[in-house]
């Protein structure tokens, strides 16, 4: 996939684009994307980093970095990608500057978007005002109950069945692998410890069943009261899996909540515990 960061670095040619931030590509970011997609022009999005209301909004927890989001935007079929840089700059042009620097200059026939989406100095522009300016706007409805901040929502309750439910697939954590405590190790389950970005919503604290690079995975999110932590730790066991991950990537589904962490009577007690997370683990289902 192509990912400019300038309309000019794009060649020539008529696009369908779908613009917005699409944190967490979820079911009615997707309806978006698939209005550009089935235009029958060249199909390319138009995207923000950082998220938007990280600048004049007051910050936000992200459900997915820009690395994944491109990913996510690469299996649903498009092959180019501008990714706008939002700063004070881009917030302070007008919606007609907006519209002429960006999509006039990618070549820009048909825009798809939600129905609400705005822009432009004050949010000032919508699509009536696209559509003024000579654009073939695809208005796309709002999915009820589906948007980025609803799922938020989910994930900060550890409702992760839901969540998935809104978003179309599990949801996730990733972070870089690194060295912890090495403590999972001595007790028979070594662990990924990731170091998650900081812009990335990382859901409630407790034990999951999810997933990592094929491998069932049981996923600790807490602090380790056991052995009296108090910063925030995300740790994947993957199941029949023998490898080094430290330095890399990893990125883990989360398919269902276990139980809450807890701090046990004795060793054997928490090895107990997490034993039976491994078992609760090979038995989950991933959601649909």
């Amino acid at each position: 996939m192509i990912v400019v960061h300038r309309p000019d670095e794009l060649e020539p040619a008529r696009r369908a684009v779908a613009i917005g931030t699409f944190d967490g590509v979820h079911r009615g970011h997707v309806r978006v994307l698939e209005a550009a997609l089935s235009a029958g022009l060249r199909p390319a999005v138009v995207t923000f980093d950082p998220h938007p209301r990280a600048v004049v909004g007051g910050g936000v927890e992200l459900l997915t970095t820009l690395e994944r989001r491109l990913e996510l935007l690469a299996d649903l079929g498009f092959e180019e990608v501008l990714v706008c840089r939002f700063d004070e700059g881009l917030a302070a042009l007008t919606a007609d500057e907006f519209a002429g620097s960006i999509l006039r200059a990618m070549d820009a026939e048909v825009v798809a978007a939600g129905d609400g989406f705005r822009f432009g100095r004050g949010r000032s522009g919508d699509l009536d005002l696209l559509e003024r300016l000579g654009f073939d706007v695809r208005r796309v409805p709002l999915v009820e109950n589906v948007s980025s901040s609803h799922i938020r929502s989910l994930l900060a309750a550890g409702e992760v069945g839901r969540a998935a439910q809104l978003l179309g697939r599990p949801p996730e954590v990733e972070g870089t692998v690194v060295h912890g405590d090495h403590r999972g190790a001595g007790l028979g389950f070594p662990t990924a410890n990731l170091d998650v970005p900081r812009e990335l919503l990382v859901p409630a604290l407790g034990i999951y069943a999810g997933s990592a690079l094929g491998h069932p995975a049981a996923v600790s999110i807490g602090t380790n009261p056991h052995f009296g932590g108090s910063e925030r730790r995300v740790e994947a066991f993957l199941l029949d899996y023998d490898g080094d991950l430290y330095g890399e990537r990893l990125v883990v589904e989360l398919w269902e909540r276990l139980r809450d962490e807890a701090a046990f009577t004795s060793e054997a007690e928490l090895v107990a515990a997490i034993a039976d997370d491994v078992r609760r683990t090979r038995e989950a289902q991933r959601p649909a």
